[in-house]
């Protein structure tokens, strides 16, 4: 009989791991120290719902509690970077993940002095906190094979490097506006995408991975359609937004008028942009109408993913991916 989409987060965690070759010794470099064994796996815990959400975590009072005094208990006094010791996943390695307050302004209501927990925490391999997080789920659950196609919505980034040295199909882009044509590279290589419009043939990617992006786009609907179209059948998107977590609804900051000017519902926010010192524009803050506009997308069914651990160098909030599958 066939796993429900529920029960794969849960089952196989033994088995992959040892496909995935986490107990095999690494090279130390940098802050990174020769690892022979992992912690023990976090625990992955999947809402459906607003609702589902906030009663979970009302009935783990005591362990969200618990995770806030340790995250507070990482912070080293005096406001400079320091660093947490935890398990890099993606790497396979003990880690010195760096912590500091880089882009963490808006995060701490202008000076005050928690650190950007999600953005930081960073691994020397590159890899911060969001994108390790996100990375676990998707070995974890998804257990891709060296070979599956994979689509990824970036390409000048250190998850793009570390995809392209482990699976053997992965296409990368970065959007490059109209002066080179969508599937077309440039004098750099990098390829030119728009998740409204992509390239991509129907039916060809296994797996779509895009984090902190659909909320730089003004369709964000048109983009899942265009993730499902691409998609095979029983592939999946992993997806990371900026995200309301007590909201039911989508936080709209910004739209475009018909005459394709723009107009600011909220003060204008930027997130960065690896080709551009000016920033992405956000539109929105994401709500958990999220899953059911992944539906409305033509995937049979969408969760959130949520992963905390200090072992893992996983501090702060609960980090959620969310998983949709065609």
């Amino acid at each position: 009989m066939r796993r429900s989409f529920l029960g794969k987060l849960e089952n196989h965690s033994r088995h992959i791991l040892e496909r995935l070759g986490l107990r095999e010794r690494a090279q130390a470099a940098g802050g990174r120290r020769e690892a022979i064994s992992h912690p023990d796996l976090p625990t992955l815990n999947t809402y459906r719902s607003v609702e589902a959400f906030c009663l979970s975590h009302v009935e783990r009072e005591e362990e969200i509690a618990e995770r806030a005094r340790i995250t507070k208990a990482s912070v080293v006094a005096g406001g400079e970077a320091f660093h947490v010791e935890g398990y890099c996943d993606p790497c396979g390695v003990q880690a010195d993940f760096l912590v500091d307050y880089s882009g963490g302004e808006d995060q701490r209501g202008g000076g005050g002095c928690e650190p950007n927990w999600r953005e930081r925490l960073v691994c020397p391999c590159g890899l911060n906190n969001r994108i390790r997080a996100a990375l676990h789920i998707f070995r974890r659950y998804c257990n891709p094979s060296a070979s599956d196609p994979i689509y990824v919505t970036e390409q000048v980034t250190p998850l793009y490097r570390w995809l392209t040295a482990r699976y053997d199909a992965v296409i990368g882009s970065e959007y490059l506006g109209i002066g080179v044509a969508y599937g077309e590279t440039d004098s750099n290589g990098v390829r030119n995408e728009s998740l409204m419009s992509l390239s991509l043939a129907d039916d060809t990617i296994r797996f779509v991975l895009s984090f902190d992006v659909l909320e730089h786009l003004s369709d964000y609907q048109t983009a899942l359609t265009e993730i499902c179209r691409i998609l095979q059948p029983g592939g999946y998107l992993l997806l990371s937004v900026p995200f309301l977590v007590q909201s039911s609804e989508t936080l709209v900051r910004a739209r475009v008028r018909q005459d394709g000017s723009i107009e600011h519902l909220l003060p204008p926010e930027y997130h960065g942009d690896p080709l551009s010192d000016t920033g992405c524009l956000c539109f929105y803050h994401f709500g958990w109408d999220l899953l059911e506009r992944c539906r409305q997308a033509g995937f049979a069914d969408a969760v959130a993913v949520g992963i905390w651990s200090r072992d893992y160098g996983h501090l702060g909030d609960e980090q959620l991916v969310f998983v949709a599958r065609k």
